[in-house]
């Protein structure tokens, strides 16, 4: 997802002079075509991401559109109070770029892990959340929110994230997109878990139900006819993310089923219920988590089972 970012960005930046980048002392291997064509238009302001905020919120003020760029729980936690106050309160154009949201930086240990992020961004005042499946939707997300008035939130997976689009949706900020159909179950996904949601949705057609899958990459704000399309005529709605259950995707497809009267509609929410003290790689504490793809599908295959039954 970095690498589509980036080269992204350096598009965009060729086309508007007014798109500057901050980080805070990262980003090395990656940011490095920005920093090259555009020198005078990127600034790392070292470990100091609550001040880099400020500067961000300074020259937004001054009619830039700034980017700032950080591992995902520092530009969040660390700076909350700048971004309520000094961004989100005057609706400044300052993009927050996340980058390892989830559990990407799982050996690091809990202090770098972004299973809140999602949810402390959801109630900020006039922000944007993005958080896009694939690189395409990467791309397209980097490209909507350039264009978009106001602070925006773009959570980002590590690397190594695989393409799961064949061809370029129909990308729009609000608008979930539907990757495939099925008449069992619904399962959307946010961010990274994309991929692994797809996994999920092969491993239950080998066993005759068919699913299907909604990337919901946008959480703020949803267009709720657009939504309802989306969610499809299967009475079991499963939201599969890499954040706390508590705020998060699950949150939101309850909120807008509450909203939409969908009350004959079973949601299931997977996702992060409690704290992983152990620092071990993300692939463990996915599977710790029971977010790996075959879990979810016996998961998935237990509650229909059970449905059948009652």
């Amino acid at each position: 997802m970095r690498p589509a970012f980036i080269k992204t960005l350096c598009d965009l930046a060729e086309q508007d002079e007014r798109i500057w980048l901050l980080t805070g002392d990262l980003g090395y291997s990656i940011l490095e075509p920005f920093i090259r064509r555009f020198p005078s238009r990127f600034v790392n302001m070292g470990i100091a991401e609550q001040n880099m905020t400020g500067v961000a919120a300074g020259l937004a003020l001054c009619g830039k559109i700034i980017f700032i760029y950080s591992i995902a729980n520092f530009p969040i936690m660390r700076c909350l109070e700048q971004i309520r106050n000094d961004v989100c309160y005057h609706n400044l154009n300052v993009k927050i770029v996340a980058v390892g949201g989830g559990l990407a930086y799982g050996a690091a240990g809990y202090s770098h892990h972004a299973v809140e992020d999602l949810a402390v961004m959801r109630v900020m005042p006039n922000m944007t959340v993005v958080a896009p499946g694939d690189p395409i939707e990467v791309r397209l997300a980097t490209k909507a929110i350039v264009n978009r008035e106001g602070p925006c939130y773009l959570r980002l997976g590590k690397t190594g994230e695989p393409l799961v689009h064949p061809v370029e949706p129909d990308f729009q900020i609000g608008r979930p997109i539907i990757v495939c159909n099925g008449s069992d179950v619904t399962l959307i996904s946010t961010g990274g878990m994309l991929k692994r949601t797809m996994e999920t949705a092969g491993i239950l057609d080998q066993h005759g139900l068919h699913a299907r899958v909604v990337s919901m990459h946008t959480l703020k704000p949803i267009e709720r006819e657009a939504f309802q399309i989306a969610l499809g005529e299967p009475l079991i709605v499963v939201t599969i993310e890499e954040h706390s259950i508590s705020g998060g995707l699950g949150t939101v497809i309850a909120e807008e089923l509450v909203c939409a009267s969908s009350i004959r509609k079973r949601l299931y929410c997977f996702g992060i219920d409690r704290v992983s003290i152990r620092p071990i790689d993300d692939a463990h504490l996915i599977s710790v988590h029971s977010l790996d793809a075959r879990t979810i599908a016996t998961r998935i295959m237990d509650i229909i089972s059970c449905g059948k039954r009652a």
